[in-house]
């Protein structure tokens, strides 16, 4: 049944249906390949950019960890940092937490349950803002070469958001259905 216009889809209009069903099914194929490649590309970019200024080997999330408690220059708990970078792998946040602490970027003040929080080190100031100048040169600098770049990454940034949001809904419903 058209639901426009109240009466029954012909052959034809159907076979249309289908073929724009597969279109749009192909295009959201290539575009989560797409987020991938670019988490991917994105992460590597992240660890050759901490290597220009650390010794540390870290991983994408690792780096963004780091970036995420020195934002604002205060404290954040677990809690938070989960919350902010979408993530609820608490037992990976925890060990990469070690990591830069280890690396003697971070510290661990507090204790007990919602007690600790996590800030930078006056080494991990420095590695930040070290980082940030390098992002800065090198990125932007790469980024100068894309006409209309900023209003792109605007729309870029609102779609993903939007996306996010999606995609941890249906992640809620395939949990809840699978626990059903």
């Amino acid at each position: 049944m058209d639901t426009y216009s109240g009466s029954p889809k012909t052959e034809a209009a159907k076979a249309a249906d289908q073929i724009a069903h597969q279109r749009a099914e192909d295009d959201l194929s290539d575009f989560e390949f797409a987020l991938m490649r670019t988490f991917e590309g994105f992460a590597r970019w992240q660890s050759e950019c901490l290597g220009l200024v650390s010794d540390l080997a870290a991983s994408g999330p690792e780096i963004t960890l780091l970036n995420v408690i020195r934002m604002n220059d205060r404290p954040k708990t677990i809690k938070e940092l989960a919350r902010v970078t979408n993530r609820d792998d608490v037992p990976n946040i925890q060990y990469s937490l070690r990591k830069l602490a280890s690396a003697g970027l971070i510290r661990k003040t507090g204790s007990g349950r919602g007690g600790v929080t996590y800030s930078a080190t006056d080494e991990g100031l420095e590695v930040t803002a070290a980082y940030d100048v390098q992002r800065r040169k090198l990125l932007l600098q790469a980024l100068e070469q894309v006409p209309g770049v900023e209003n792109r990454v605007g729309e870029a940034t609102r779609v993903l958001n939007i996306l996010t949001g999606i995609y941890d809904g249906i992640a809620r419903s395939a949990t809840a259905q699978r626990q059903i």
